[in-house]
């Protein structure tokens, strides 16, 4: 694909630290990611190292030279436009998205709004902060449901729900991540993801799992669950499901590179779950297996990512 793969010589990026690690409930995941990324970028031949971001980073930043950062910091802390503004701050070019697109696409109820607000479609909702909440949702929106933490990522504290009783147990479990809980209208039928290099849409791909959703097991651990590149679409509704993509990440703000879950329902239709702006980049992880299907491989990828923060004078 035209305009994806870097042609900069890697030294030209300078010194790359590789932000990974952090505080949130995604910790693990990104010390992989970032362990895949770091190993990436110095193959390549770039002078990259590590900072697993903890409470010394201010300190670190600040006698590290450091002429750009690669931001692989998976939830709150990295990928909500806090880090983002802190580099601004510091004046060190980052990769990804710049702090709004950040923020709001960490923001799950907020990025509906946004889309529904566009007219692009996504579930029916409600948020969740009492009994009485689970209540009136249950009967508006009727069961199955998906309860969500608001500001979390990798499925987690996320649970399909049959029941009202099922449903407060879940908004509990949920607010323990979260103090805003958003609960889905449940589409019953496959899920895609969908990724954004550099403004342009990656081939899509199908999920498929035994678990009742693309849970974090699904996601990190399982050796069960099915990736299907082609995604198993007719070519119009592949055509159809890349450019709602595009629409949903256009209306977020989103830069360098992205990732889109999608449902489409028994009628064929599609709807958009979120948007994620620093997607995993572990062994099991969805971009680089659209990546690879786009015909760049992992160190490809890597550098294009790190190219784009040069090309948005982040």
């Amino acid at each position: 694909m035209n305009g994806l793969q870097s042609t900069r010589d890697p030294r030209e990026f300078g010194r790359v630290a590789v932000l990974f690690g952090g505080k949130s409930a995604e910790r693990e995941v990104s010390l992989k990611s970032g362990a895949a990324v770091l190993a990436a970028l110095q193959a390549a031949g770039v002078d990259a190292f590590g900072i697993d971001v903890g409470d010394d980073l201010l300190q670190r930043l600040g006698r590290e030279p450091i002429d750009r950062a690669f931001i692989v910091l998976h939830g709150r802390g990295g990928e909500d436009g806090s880090m983002q503004g802190l580099l601004e701050c510091a004046g060190i070019p980052y990769t990804g998205s710049g702090i709004l697109a950040s923020a709001l696409a960490m923001d799950k109820l907020r990025t509906k709004q946004v889309w529904q607000s566009l007219g692009l479609p996504t579930p029916r909702h409600a948020v969740l902060a009492s009994e009485a909440d689970c209540q009136a949702a249950a009967e508006t929106l009727g069961f199955p449901l998906i309860v969500k933490p608001a500001h979390e990522g990798s499925s987690i504290g996320m649970a399909k729900v049959a029941g009202l009783a099922e449903l407060i147990a879940a908004w509990r479990a949920a607010s323990t991540y979260d103090a805003q809980v958003l609960v889905e209208q449940w589409i019953q039928g496959p899920e895609f993801t969908i990724a954004t290099l550099r403004g342009q849409v990656l081939p899509p791909i199908g999920l498929g799992t035994p678990h009742s959703f693309y849970d974090y097991d699904a996601k990190y651990l399982a050796n069960d669950t099915q990736y299907r590149i082609p995604c198993g679409l007719d070519a119009n509704k592949e055509a159809e499901l890349k450019a709602l993509s595009a629409r949903a990440c256009d209306a977020v703000g989103i830069q360098g590179w992205a990732r889109v879950d999608v449902m489409q329902d028994a009628a064929g239709d599609f709807w958009l779950l979120e948007v994620n702006t620093v997607p995993g980049m572990t062994d099991h992880s969805l971009v680089p297996m659209a990546a690879r299907a786009a015909g760049l491989d992992f160190q490809q990828l890597v550098l294009a990512i790190l190219d784009a923060s040069l090309a948005a004078g982040n």
